[in-house]
């Protein structure tokens, strides 16, 4: 495993759907529980996208498709059990280099602090991180450069620093592009069922070669 890029001082990731997923069992599963709570079933399509977010904005998603997003999302999160979820979560092979990371690094993610601790602790990656800031609605949600902007903070970054934020979503390159971070689109799905292609200052299908020998050929 190489030694990361030293092109950047900080650096900042999203942390479900890039560093890490869920196994496919569990979502469904979630979904199912979901489901019962507010009398719909959702297919495994619909599970998909709102579960990574593929397609943009998932509060406009359950508004197309007739959910109430104030009542959705309490409603999934009081079906999810973390220590269940930390289990059926695991660590994308390439997302291993980020340990060998010699920089201040942190992670900014939309995981709800009740589900992301336990990960942390079960894949036994926080000594990885300096900072991990869970947006609510207290720190802003992405695109919102705030969250970007809190864990920087936290992390004691200089203004001249040159940062940069990857994430797996549109939403993720706007917070970082928002924030004056460049931003690293990872693709973990196939484009077509994203429906759109997502651009940032660089686009990888995997962090290797990206973490292990500075930014890849096709940047943008």
């Amino acid at each position: 495993m190489g030694s990361p890029s030293p092109d950047y001082d900080v650096w900042l990731f999203d942390f479900d759907g890039t560093l890490v997923d869920t196994e496919w069992a569990y979502t469904r599963e979630v979904f199912d529980r979901v489901g019962d709570r507010l009398g719909r079933r959702f297919t495994d399509r619909e599970a998909e996208v709102l579960w990574h977010g593929l397609g943009g904005s998932r509060d406009v998603r359950l508004q197309n498709w007739g959910i109430d997003p104030a009542e959705f999302w309490p409603a999934f999160h009081a079906v999810e059990d973390p220590m269940e979820r930390a289990e059926a979560t695991y660590l994308y092979d390439d997302a291993q280099s980020v340990g060998d990371i010699d920089a201040p690094t942190g992670v900014v993610t939309h995981c709800a602090e009740f589900l992301a601790d336990p990960i942390i602790d079960h894949l036994d990656v926080g000594d990885w991180f300096d900072v991990v800031v869970c947006c609510d609605d207290d720190t802003g949600w992405k695109p919102d450069p705030r969250p970007i902007e809190l864990a920087l903070r936290d992390i004691g970054t200089d203004r001249d620093a040159r940062g940069v934020y990857a994430g797996d979503a549109v939403s993720d390159v706007g917070a970082a592009k928002n924030a004056g971070l460049d931003a690293v689109h990872v693709e973990r799905h196939d484009p077509g069922k994203r429906g759109h292609c997502v651009l940032g200052d660089h686009r990888v299908t995997s962090f290797d070669g990206f973490l292990g020998a500075g930014a890849p050929d096709n940047s943008t």
